[in-house]
């Protein structure tokens, strides 16, 4: 049997997955809810396996790893740090702390591919942008997951979520609003040839 890979990433209404410095939007744009936190909390049952980028990695395992309190962080994120990750790069040689975390060297279509077919659980990858454009590209992201937060970011935003992936016909699977205003939806993607 073949893991499902979700790539899961947020977005402003715009299609930027992060802002500047200087932007005082605050995590999540501000727009996190109960909902929203409750519905995250229960993708990690069961719980998957993470895939993460090198960039993508190190700034969550920064957080994750600060020494902040850890009842001060939602409960999705305690069960990210918790869940098992592979980590594809080819410069980092360090774990950065992270409780059980293996770092993998190579092409990232192999790797992925490999971990599909052997993986029991799901695969669930965090932004990770530029290895989730190469991975929709070959096929391999069964699900792509966005989580579109009720604000536009023109003049701050930055990382333009699909700004380098080629094209693609989406399939709608799930849509859902959370704390009547963010919004889910997954879809299928297929490369268009």
């Amino acid at each position: 049997m073949t893991a499902v890979y979700t790539w899961d990433v947020f977005s402003t209404l715009d299609g930027y997955g992060s802002y500047t410095e200087d932007a005082d939007w605050g995590g999540y744009w501000s727009k996190q809810g109960p909902e929203l936190l409750a519905h995250r909390a229960s993708l990690f049952d069961p719980e998957p396996r993470m895939v993460f980028g090198a960039t993508t990695f190190r700034e969550t395992a920064e957080i994750m790893t600060s020494g902040i309190d850890p009842l001060s962080l939602d409960e999705w994120n305690v069960r990210t740090m918790r869940a098992p990750a592979t980590v594809i790069s080819s410069t980092l040689t360090d774990t950065l702390g992270w409780p059980d975390a293996t770092i993998v060297s190579g092409d990232a279509v192999d790797i992925v591919t490999r971990l599909k077919t052997e993986s029991d659980v799901p695969l669930r990858s965090p932004a990770s942008l530029s290895l989730n454009w190469a991975l929709m590209a070959a096929g391999l992201v069964d699900r792509l997951q966005v989580t579109i937060f009720p604000v536009v970011s023109g003049r701050t935003g930055t990382s333009p979520i699909l700004g380098g992936a080629d094209d693609f016909d989406l399939e709608l699977l799930e849509s859902r609003t959370l704390d009547g205003g963010t919004l889910e939806v997954v879809y299928r993607p297929t490369l268009r040839s």
